[in-house]
């Protein structure tokens, strides 16, 4: 009991120490955004100069939720936006389902809060992980924020609408279905979209800036970025009907072999139900091989509570799959446009954090395009707007590489080590306070702070070495210790490296931090 408390008081030290770092880092990033705000002051007059030499201001690629928000708060200010979505009807989706506290906060700066309502969202407090019969709870920490501040659950396809209804009631907005098949480009800068209408008419959109944001299967990123994309599985959807979760309001991880099974309520009377299958196939639905599947080996694992609704789920048939991307972001600045959303930047959805990246990213944007009256240099606009890359980084680095590293962590693994952590993992959860509490801090968008998570993540690994060793340690169990020490260094470092350690830790060195807008 002794050692478990002193071990206790050596993480803790660890974590305050590197959280303090973290905080002169965060310091720093506040006199940037300070500067930001400073030029975004006024911004009712300059809302009215903008739009003054007719034409469109904007042309935005994909009505999803990224497009979707970065039109509406772009038409909010003033400028003359031309977004082009492929399908205007309801989309059908098994992700995307649920949006963090961190990032209903965004929604709220967007002025989009409202799209959450009269879709039977619902709120979502925290999460309640299970491993081998054992369950534990994780609360967000909202006690600082108001009532209504939590993550929200929901069918994405109706908050995309209610989106869309937002963005087509704004005059100076104009919505259109339409495939676009490439980009305008003149003399190394884009100027606008080839695009085909809903009635097969091939036409042309001109704008000084254009913004893609068409989702994971993007077919205009390759000339904007160094697009890397990895499958590391593939999720398995169902909806489970008029069940009780075990704990209400809350997502539920099954930690089960041979990767997580997530449950989280979607509408009053829905859940949604995702099962991780590793690998880029799954096991065929027409042959009846899927339904064999999730009934002998997923339904043993899932909680008693639940295995009525999820047997009656796969009875009745409507079994749906979809890949799991993941992408660093690799832009390649291009006057006259920019990547947003999927299109740009992607994580393993076990973690639900996209949506949360994709708003953070448009708040960005919209702070250093603010101060602009008109965006028609697009050389200087393109070297200005080098500094989104550097700014959006607290927020979806944290959310990347916990995503990434949680995915692994949660996996089963043949070997003892990587078990270790897992279950290290969830013990260490289960402590709470600070243990659970800067966790979910990360997770839920709430606390983007880089060092924090890397704090946390090697306090978990020395969590679990100090398990192996206490009471009395052996040489079996010291080299188990130090392969783990290892084994975590293997799991979070590669993940570093391609999100840019630079811009991740370090980011007041990187010169594009200080960029001044454009001189009108």
């Amino acid at each position: 009991m002794v050692g478990d408390y002193l071990f206790g008081g050596i993480v803790a030290s660890i974590l305050g120490f590197l959280l303090l770092v973290g905080l002169r880092g965060r310091r720093r990033a506040t006199v940037a955004g300070a500067a930001a705000a400073e030029a975004a002051d006024g911004k009712e007059e300059c809302c009215s100069k903008i739009a003054t030499d007719g034409g469109t201001d904007v042309v935005v690629v994909g009505a999803g939720v990224a497009g979707s928000a970065l039109a509406y708060i772009l038409g909010k200010d003033g400028r003359r936006v031309h977004i082009i979505e492929r399908d205007l009807t309801e989309p059908d989706r098994i992700v995307g389902e649920l949006l963090q506290p961190g990032g209903y906060l965004k929604l709220i700066e967007l002025g989009l809060e409202d799209c959450v309502e009269e879709i039977d969202a619902q709120k979502v407090l925290g999460y309640a992980l299970f491993k081998d019969g054992r369950n534990t709870k994780v609360s967000y920490p909202l006690e600082k924020f108001h009532s209504d501040v939590a993550g929200r659950s929901f069918h994405n396809g109706r908050f995309i609408q209610r989106m869309r209804e937002k963005v087509a009631s704004l005059p100076n907005v104009h919505l259109e279905q339409g495939t676009v098949t490439s980009l305008i480009e003149e003399n190394g800068a884009v100027k606008g979209v080839l695009y085909k209408t809903k009635a097969g008419e091939e036409l042309k959109a001109y704008a000084p800036l254009t913004i893609v944001c068409d989702g994971c299967f993007s077919n205009l990123r390759r000339s904007l970025c160094s697009p890397k994309v990895d499958v590391p599985s593939c999720f398995v959807g169902l909806v489970l009907e008029n069940c009780q979760l075990p704990y209400a309001n809350h997502g539920h991880v099954i930690l089960a072999d041979p990767s997580p099974i997530l449950f989280y309520p979607i509408s009053s009377t829905e859940v949604r139900c995702l099962v991780d299958v590793p690998g880029q196939k799954v096991p065929s639905i027409a042959s009846g091989e899927m339904t064999n599947y999730l009934k002998t080996v997923v339904a043993p694992q899932v909680p008693p509570e639940l295995q009525e609704s999820f047997i009656a789920a796969i009875d009745k048939g409507n079994i749906r799959t979809m890949p799991n991307r993941s992408m660093p972001a690799a832009p390649h600045p291009t006057p006259g446009a920019l990547l947003m959303g999927d299109a740009f930047n992607m994580r393993h959805p076990l973690t639900g954090g996209g949506m949360t990246v994709a708003l953070s990213d448009i708040v960005v944007l919209h702070n250093l395009l603010k101060p602009l009256r008109n965006l028609h240099d697009a050389s200087a606009l393109c070297k200005y707007l080098e500094s989104f890359y550097t700014l959006r980084k607290p927020v979806a680095s944290t959310i990347n590489t916990l995503a990434g590293a949680l995915y692994k962590v949660f996996s089963a693994s043949p070997d003892q080590v990587r078990n270790e952590m897992r279950e290290a993992c969830f013990d260490y959860l289960s402590l709470g306070g600070v243990f659970s509490n800067g966790p979910i801090s990360l997770l839920s968008g709430l606390n983007p702070r880089p060092l924090s998570l890397v704090a946390h993540f090697f306090a978990v690994a020395i969590y679990g070495v100090g398990r192996l060793l206490l009471p009395f340690p052996s040489p079996k169990r010291l080299w188990i210790g130090v392969r783990l020490i290892s084994g975590a260094s293997g799991i979070i470092f590669p993940i570093i490296k391609a999100e840019g350690v630079r811009q991740m830790f370090f980011p007041a060195t990187v010169p594009a931090y200080y960029r001044a807008p454009p001189v009108n």
